[in-house]
């Protein structure tokens, strides 16, 4: 039984990860931290095995470095945060993934394989409002891993969950390749596979689901 915390519980992701893990056989919710429920982070690090952190991007990198000197593991989904600033530091593994949705990694790996075969290509990424980083983790990992200067256009609107179109364009052509989360739900079977697997990580810290969704 893997025991796993949550920090940012209070929040929207945050709530809904407390459910996924509380719905798994194999995994024990130990803790909730969050300022909303006057619970810090080290008041539920004891207990946990791994820490999943959906906070914000000026408190994740504090969150991730207490995990390590806890010994516990970090399955983090707040982007925005600097990930190089935690290279080199020991004590448990950290793994990052700006998307959790197992469509959106597979959509992240499609557009890399056409940008070696595409002349130009742009990125449109779609969130909710209240999304604090901009450009999205998803987006600037996609860009990052395509061949060549991809540009990146942010939306940001009410009603919005989590969407992104890679297009690109070649002579007299055309691709898009385009991936929507419709409900945080989504990101759940993600979630759960980077907290079992968080723990195995031959190198820490890593970034990006597909080290354990292609291992």
């Amino acid at each position: 039984m893997v025991r796993v915390a949550v920090a940012g519980a209070a929040g929207r992701m945050g709530e809904a990860v407390c459910a996924a893990v509380q719905g798994a056989d194999d995994l024990e919710l130990t803790g909730r931290a969050d300022p909303a429920l006057d619970v810090a982070l080290e008041d539920v690090l004891d207990d946990a095995d791994v820490v999943v952190d959906f906070t914000r991007p000026d408190t994740a990198l504090d969150n991730v470095r207490a995990c390590l000197r806890a010994g516990v593991h970090a399955v983090v989904g707040t982007s925005g945060w600097d990930v190089d600033a935690i290279r080199g530091e020991r004590g448990a593994n950290v793994l990052f993934a700006p998307n959790f949705a197992i469509g959106a990694v597979l959509m992240m790996r499609f557009a890399a394989e056409a940008s070696r075969h595409m002349a130009h290509a742009e990125i449109v990424e779609l969130h909710h409002d209240r999304k604090l980083d901009k450009p999205s983790g998803t987006a600037a990992r996609t860009a990052e891993i395509m061949e060549g200067e991809v540009p990146i256009h942010s939306v940001r609107l009410p009603g919005l969950v989590a969407h992104q179109e890679v297009i690109l364009g070649d002579l007299g052509q055309t691709l898009s390749i385009r991936h929507d989360s419709l409900d945080r739900s989504s990101f759940m079977p993600g979630v759960l596979l980077a907290v079992r697997r968080v723990s195995s990580l031959a190198e820490s810290p890593v970034v990006g689901l597909e080290h354990v969704l292609f291992e």
